[in-house]
């Protein structure tokens, strides 16, 4: 698969690289695995070393990073390393002479191998710096890991990165750009599942674009076939972030993806305070955010939450849900399910979608959604322009025949006395308005 639509990054990469030819620099890149992070660092720069970190002993780590180091430089490394520190001073040293740009991807790990790293490190780092020309890069994969790292400020790393990216998945247009490119013939219910599925991130889009998978059928054809990646991937990608409480999380996450949005569902279904793991959810793994509707006021105990990752909201709906089944080889059962609720569970995606699209065209100043107490008078879209004095209150459907506008005006009598000067325009979107 081509390389799509990360300029913005790739420029800002590259400016970071020219800038460390005059004192070294160093950046920081994170985001969910299978985002694309590897695939972008190396995009950016032609000559670079990169070393992976993987978990093993810190000697066997040095003795391969050496041997990468060679084979990428040209260069007869001097001396025997068995400390990263030691080795890490040498490559600063080489950068005093010549440019180098260093990746160490999964940079978290070396808290399993050998903690002290980072302290020296900083010290390494803080010596060196201003007289060499490294373009340092960081790049891991476990948010709440990289985080503590580099923004706790009793950790040795703080404050030391000179930039951060934080990569996110691809957005509805490339989404949409890709499938052109790859099937033109594409209908709106493949692009709707196509969003859903992937969720933008890019590796499970190149497993769609490699499978020729484009159509809804051949996603589920793809998503439960024998050996597929997607089955075991909540699990994988999760366990090791949420650690050994990850039953408890992975209990909360089912039921926000089953529509029990609110703390105080979740906690009469599981009988127990979960206000910590919430808030942990939210800050430490950004996994899920806090949904308010528009216009609440500072403090408002008026609130949802939902998932934000796409596919995850998918696998904790309908393959963690239906784990035994998935144990069992039954994915033919779950693909069942899947396609009997699909139109259902589909539709607040549909909203999601038109909530990227109207975000992207740059109109409005604030998006969101509504409701009043208890869940009345739900609206699905809220778009705002202060500047224009406009206001967007629009209803999302698969099927455009079951868009009401004038039971969305009545539903949005409250809010629309809150708007009294302003011009307000209703709108249906459904399926056939992607």
């Amino acid at each position: 698969m081509k390389f799509y639509n990360r300029e913005k990054e790739l420029e800002k990469l590259r400016r970071i690289e020219e800038s460390s030819h005059n004192g070294s620099k160093m950046t920081v890149v994170v985001g969910r695995r299978r985002i694309g992070k590897t695939k972008l660092i190396k995009e950016a720069f032609e000559q670079k070393v990169y070393l992976f970190v993987s978990k093993k002993d810190e000697a066997l780590l040095c003795e391969e990073f050496i041997t990468v180091l060679q084979n990428t430089l040209n260069h007869k490394v001097l001396g025997h390393f068995t400390k990263f520190k030691d080795l890490f001073e040498y490559m600063m040293l080489l950068s005093k002479e010549k440019a180098l740009t260093l990746i160490i991807d999964e940079f978290q790990e070396f808290l399993q191998i050998n903690p002290s790293i980072y302290s020296d490190m900083q010290n390494i780092w803080d010596t060196y710096k201003d007289t060499t020309k490294m373009n340092l890069i960081l790049s891991g994969s476990i948010y709440s890991l990289m985080k503590k790292i580099f923004e706790d400020k009793k950790e040795p790393l703080f404050g030391r990165a000179d930039a951060k990216i934080h990569l996110q998945p691809f957005g509805v247009k490339t989404l949409k750009e890709i499938l052109k490119d790859y099937f033109p013939t594409f209908s709106n219910e493949d692009l709707l599942s196509f969003y859903i599925f992937t969720g933008g991130v890019a590796k499970y889009v190149e497993l769609f674009v490699d499978a020729k998978a484009f159509t809804k059928e051949k996603q589920l054809d793809l998503i439960f076939s024998e050996d597929s990646l997607f089955l075991e991937e909540g699990k994988n990608l999760l366990i090791e972030e949420f650690g050994k409480e990850y039953t408890t999380y992975f209990s909360i996450l089912s039921l926000i993806a089953s529509s029990k949005t609110s703390r105080s569902a979740i906690e009469s279904i599981l009988e127990r305070n979960i206000g910590g793991y919430l808030d942990r959810l939210e800050n430490e793994y950004t996994v899920i955010k806090k949904i308010k509707p528009i216009l609440a006021k500072e403090g408002s105990r008026t609130q949802k939450y939902e998932i934000s990752d796409n596919f995850f909201n998918f696998w904790f709906r309908f393959i963690y849900k239906n784990k035994s089944a998935v144990e069992i080889g039954n994915y033919a059962y779950v693909r069942s399910i899947v396609e009997r609720d699909f139109s259902l569970f589909s539709g607040k995606f549909l909203e999601k979608y038109f909530i990227e699209t109207l975000k992207t065209s740059g109109e409005y100043s604030t998006i969101g959604t509504y409701w009043e107490r208890s869940n009345q008078n739900e609206l699905d879209i809220v778009a705002i322009n202060e500047i224009g004095k406009k206001v967007l209150i629009a209803e999302v459907k698969i099927n455009a025949r079951k868009i009401d506008l004038e039971v969305v005006k009545q539903k949005s009598f409250t809010l629309s006395e809150a708007f009294k000067s302003y011009a307000i325009e209703y709108r249906g979107y459904s399926l056939q308005d992607m």
